[in-house]
């Protein structure tokens, strides 16, 4: 494992400051975050929102499992993943998306089923929430590890810009495009696995829409029991999701980019705006509708 997060409480923050600096880690600052430590390969960050832990490094299983599971978390979760997250382990979907807070780019969601073996085979091979993998790389690396574990069975659709632009006026707002989305992988899931149960995404509008969407999908969901929460992603099926949804985004970033001529910035920030002038300097506006998502108000701005 080189990588772990978690949510502690708000008077962890200094107990696990005191408890690092005793060991001799060394302190920096970082945006966002009450501090980074570090010692030898090891860094532990304290983010503000949560507050929430990061660990990340060659040591991280030790360290999560003698330093802050016993002294702050006080339970032994890692590793007894079955004992207190056991619906985790029953066949289930996860669901998740990539893409839908960049301007360029497709709308990418992915759905993953797991049981209880490959559940495991998952955790083991250190799969997590796509956003704690900043390197392409190694998203890559993991999806191939998805995809070859024994019981794992995934879907993912890529809606290119031009076709997500035609929907999103289609819908009207993201969340009933994202549900539509939702309920497809759903349903093609069903189809290849239609003794599932059950299908998990993360929270992303009320609870009707998506079952609203499901509807459509006809009599081979209709048994599925929907499920919604935050930070679905620390459910191993919806991190693989993640995973998956992601490569296949970046993947399209990348190649259009290349095709372009002009690299294409993930997000909606001031790169993305000056990279979109450029884009339609050399290619003319006709190009933004194929590239990017029409409904940002970067749009108007380029």
């Amino acid at each position: 494992m080189n990588s772990y997060t978690t949510v502690i409480e708000e008077g962890d923050v200094e107990k696990l400051r005191s408890i690092l600096s005793a060991r001799g880690f060394a302190f920096s600052e970082k945006a966002y975050a009450y501090y980074s430590a570090k010692k030898e390969k090891l860094h532990v960050t304290v983010y503000e929102k949560g507050p929430k832990v990061l660990v990340q490094g060659k040591q991280t299983e030790e360290f999560v499992k003698f330093i802050l599971e016993p002294e702050i978390l006080g339970e032994a979760l890692l590793g007894n993943e079955e004992v207190y997250m056991p619906e985790m382990f029953e066949p289930h979907f996860g669901v998740d998306e990539s893409g839908k807070g960049d301007f360029f780019g497709p709308l990418v969601i992915a759905g993953v089923y797991t049981e209880r073996e490959s559940a495991r085979a998952l955790l083991d091979a250190g799969i997590a929430d796509s956003k704690r993998v900043s390197s392409q790389k190694k998203i890559v690396e993991l999806s191939e590890k998805i995809r070859s574990t024994p019981g794992v069975v995934w879907e993912c659709i890529s809606l290119r810009p031009e076709k997500y632009n035609e929907l999103y006026v289609k819908f009207g707002n993201l969340n009933r495009l994202l549900a539509w989305g939702h309920a497809r992988v759903i349903a093609a899931l069903a189809a290849k696995v239609p003794q599932c149960p059950r299908a998990l995404s993360d929270q992303f509008a009320r609870e009707e829409v998506l079952l609203s969407a499901m509807k459509y999908q006809g009599a081979a969901v209709e048994h599925i029991e929907l499920q919604q929460r935050t930070k679905g992603e620390s459910d191993i099926a919806v991190a693989a999701a993640s995973i998956i949804a992601r490569e296949a985004f970046v993947d399209w970033v990348e190649r259009a980019s290349e095709k372009g001529g002009v690299t294409m910035p993930l997000g909606a920030g001031s790169s993305v705006l000056d990279a979109g002038r450029e884009l339609v300097g050399r290619h003319g506006r006709e190009i933004l509708p194929k590239i990017a998502k029409m409904h940002f108000k970067t749009a108007m701005q380029i």
